[in-house]
């Protein structure tokens, strides 16, 4: 079965950490730029519906066998509802990867950024 891509912004619209949102068959999608990647979600919160892409994208905590330290890489977004994180780039919710959004596949070409559904 073939998806098929649709335009969803120009490359000159997104600057690095922006993101945008639209409906695409029926379907709120975020499309994240950042730095040169570009990653689309489900402006969907699976903890309450809440519209998840319309939060704070933010860096994490991580963890190494001997200390926590602030990645400020910016790649988690926050719902704004109950503060849920879910990784940009995955889907996955930062905490519990049993949860997670549904991401797609993004591509930039003759100038657009297309998602494919």
């Amino acid at each position: 079965m073939t998806r098929t891509a649709h335009r969803i912004a120009d490359v000159e619209e997104l600057s690095d950490g922006e993101r945008v949102i639209e409906e695409i068959e029926g379907r709120e999608i975020a499309v994240f730029r950042l730095g040169e990647e570009y990653y689309a979600l489900a402006n969907y919160c699976v903890h309450q519906a809440g519209p998840l892409c319309e939060g704070d994208v933010k860096g994490r905590m991580t963890r190494n066998e001997t200390e926590w330290r602030y990645d400020d890489e910016r790649r988690c977004v926050v719902c704004p509802w109950h503060g849920w994180a879910f990784d940009v780039t995955t889907g996955t919710n930062i905490q519990d990867d049993s949860y997670a959004v549904p991401t797609y596949d993004v591509e930039v070409r003759d100038g657009g950024v297309f998602v494919r559904l």
